[in-house]
């Protein structure tokens, strides 16, 4: 039996209206996915904007930070790169290497000018630090900065030294010790981190130093978040003690948050563990004198778990633990560092009385 004419009509309707309501959604689909795509592309502009913005904002305020505090030493060229120091004093030499994201001043409104008293005492900027360079070339692990040290001392006339070092400084002493012992005449090792245990700073530090978002943290965030910590920062840094007047009227904190500073602050803490897997079997053999200071309630390195175990792995080490004091333990108690530093100068002799054997 045929259909109804009007019937077909209707089929043939209801299919315009199934198709006109394919093509509205379809429609509405896409009107809504080009919305969601300039909005996304929007937003990831306003992002970027933001970002280039603060990158500008950043680096203007470092050059300012350098006109406010520029270099108050000497410069010397090592293995082609340049390094910024301080001197003063005469008499035996000590060198003074400062820790992870500070620089010479760190050492300088510390210890120093009671040591040049009596000593011809140096500090150095660390690669990257301060006024020193950092070349990219280079992994500036504490092996690498150890030869560049020992080259240092030999530009510049500086015979068997006492070597002090605190906090990151303090794996480049001991590094020094257990690679170059004919250059020195004994170490001392301040509130160091010597073993491959876990650090808090791991991620942040790896983050910085990552490629190409390493370089964005680095000129952006990163020294943002540094501004805004502020005094928290340093009160952090020097807990449980309070932090000394001096430090914050005299450190220059804001050459800390120019980029390549951080740049050289992530890779440093980014590569201490490896080093501290590579070194630490061999801390054994070192066979000069080593001073080991370390505040008894550093918050920052576990000083149970990094001093007293790197004193019991050096044979006749001298183990100092400063009791209520933290990681800056030559801020807090200054004398207990220079007594330490008396303290390597005698056993180097009787070292030396012993014929270097120990």
């Amino acid at each position: 039996m045929t259909p109804p004419a009007y019937a077909s009509d209707e089929n043939a309707c209801e299919r315009e209206i199934s198709a006109q309501g394919r093509r509205k959604r379809a429609d509405l689909a896409s009107a809504t996915k080009g919305k969601g795509f300039r909005r996304a592309a929007g937003v990831a502009l306003g992002i970027a904007a933001a970002l280039a913005a603060t990158a500008v904002a950043v680096n203007l305020q470092s050059r300012r930070a350098e006109r406010r505090h520029p270099p108050i030493g000497r410069f010397v060229t090592v293995n082609g790169v340049r390094l910024h120091y301080i001197e003063a004093g005469d008499g035996p030499p000590v060198v003074l290497f400062h820790g992870n994201g500070v620089s010479l001043d760190d050492m300088r409104i510390s210890i120093f000018d009671r040591l040049a008293e009596r000593h011809r005492v140096i500090a150095f900027d660390r690669p990257g630090f301060g006024y020193s360079e950092r070349p990219r070339q280079v992994v500036w692990d504490p092996e690498a900065q150890a030869a560049l040290f020992r080259d240092a001392f030999r530009t510049l006339g500086i015979e068997r030294p006492v070597i002090l070092g605190h906090s990151w400084g303090g794996p480049l002493v001991v590094t020094f010790a257990l690679l170059y012992p004919e250059e020195v005449r004994a170490v001392v090792a301040a509130s160091g981190y010597y073993y491959p245990n876990w650090r808090a700073d791991s991620p942040l530090a790896w983050l910085n130093y990552l490629p190409v978002i390493g370089t964005v943290m680095r000129n952006t965030l990163t020294p943002v978040q540094g501004a805004l910590m502020g005094k928290p920062g340093f009160r952090a840094l020097f807990a449980p003690n309070e932090v000394p007047d001096r430090v914050m009227e005299d450190f220059p904190a804001s050459l800390v948050l120019r980029p390549s500073q951080i740049r050289a602050s992530s890779e440093d803490g980014a590569t201490l563990r490896d080093w501290a897997k590579r070194i630490s079997p061999h801390y054994g053999f070192i066979r000069v004198p080593v001073i080991i200071v370390a505040g008894a309630d550093d918050p920052i390195v576990d000083a149970e778990g990094h001093s007293a175990r790197l004193h019991a792995d050096i044979p006749d080490s001298d183990l100092l633990m400063v009791p209520d004091t933290g990681h800056m333990v030559h801020h807090v108690h200054p004398e207990a560092v220079l007594h330490a530093i008396d303290r390597a100068f005698r056993s180097a002799d009787r070292h030396s009385a012993l014929g270097g054997v120990r």
